[in-house]
């Protein structure tokens, strides 16, 4: 699929300091691209840079192709949608849809129809008349979304867009985004903290560290493959440990670990996935305390203290977790063993 967008060397300083480090990024037309980051990441700065919010102090932002520095936000033809809705309280719903069409002197009966399509689009079908205070939160971000999708922008961004609604809300609406855009066809680059928001709703994953990309890929193959260790511990992942390598074996502080073959070799750090820490009786492998126990939902988080070497963490069955001050022995299956850089 061709770009739709481009960065190239995309360079901007505060105090001197880089912001974004010459990140070199593209989406493809219809594609879905999630940054996640910690604070400070860039993350944020890259989507204003390409919505022209923020000038650049090297490199391009291309737009189908067409260089945008000199091209004002209001002309660059894109959507940008906020965690904080940021509705105009003296319009109706209707009013607020409708903004984007309004300024582009789209004719009334256009504008109307644009509306009640977008609302009915979104989940809010004849709420064109409601008063923006008397909808709940989950109804404002709705609202926003369509007031973002009205004038067909080519490229719609979202900064954090689900971060103020709870939990639940939040893990609802992303796989309706994900079916709403899909249908659309629209191209989107959004920015997150929340790797599970990002992992469901996105096709491609973007990792940001310090201004510069640490990893892009599928949301599988990130989470699979984390390219480093900084990546593993974004993602949640734990048992980390600087390892060395010989042909289909580590040493590290939880003893020889079995490695997938082909491995890189040498000193490396190694992600050990939860999952592929398996508890066995005590004389047969790793002997651990168990220090702590947190349910997960769907499974028990072991926590593991072996006498001399870092903590690990096993996923047990909710049945299977034994109780905290338990000694029990560990064992790693090779699977969910990752040779990181």
């Amino acid at each position: 699929m061709p770009a739709l967008l481009r960065l190239a060397e995309a360079t901007v300083r505060f105090a001197g300091k880089p912001a974004l480090d010459g990140v070199d990024l593209e989406v493809a037309e219809h594609e879905i691209v999630c940054v996640l980051g910690p604070s400070g990441s860039g993350k944020s700065t890259l989507l204003r840079v390409v919505a022209g919010l923020q000038p650049l102090d090297g490199g391009r932002v291309l737009l189908e192709g067409r260089d945008q520095g000199r091209v004002p936000a209001h002309q660059r033809g894109v959507g940008l949608m906020f965690q904080d809705h940021q509705l105009f309280p003296q319009r109706d719903v209707g009013g607020n849809v409708a903004f984007g069409l309004t300024t582009r002197a789209v004719p009334r009966a256009q504008r109307e129809e644009r509306v009640r399509e977008l609302l009915e689009l979104v989940g809010l079908p004849g709420a064109g008349g409601r008063a923006v205070a008397s909808l709940s939160g989950g109804e404002q971000q709705r609202v926003a979304l369509a007031r973002a999708l009205a004038p067909r922008p080519r490229l719609l961004m979202l900064d954090e867009p689900l971060g103020q609604l709870d939990r639940s809300l939040r893990e609802r609406l992303v796989v309706e985004l994900r079916e709403l855009f899909g249908e659309l066809g629209t191209t989107v680059l959004a920015v997150t903290h929340d790797q599970g928001e990002a992992f469901a709703l996105a096709d491609r994953v973007v990792v940001m560290r310090d201004g510069r990309i640490a990893q892009t890929g599928t949301p599988l193959d990130v989470w699979q493959r984390p390219a480093d260790a900084f990546v593993a511990r974004f993602l949640g992942f734990d048992n980390v440990v600087e390892a060395t390598v010989s042909g289909e074996a580590a040493d590290t502080p939880w003893g020889k670990i079995p490695v997938p073959a082909g491995s890189a070799q040498g000193v490396r750090s190694l992600l050990v996935r939860p999952a592929g820490v398996r508890l066995v009786p005590e004389e047969e492998g790793l002997r651990c305390r168990v220090a702590a126990r947190t349910f997960r939902g769907t499974h028990v988080a072991v926590h593991l203290q072996p006498a001399d070497a870092p903590r690990l963490e096993a996923a047990c069955g909710l049945r299977d977790a034994p109780d905290v001050g338990e000694w029990v022995g560990v064992a790693f299956d090779v699977e969910d063993v990752v040779v990181l850089a």
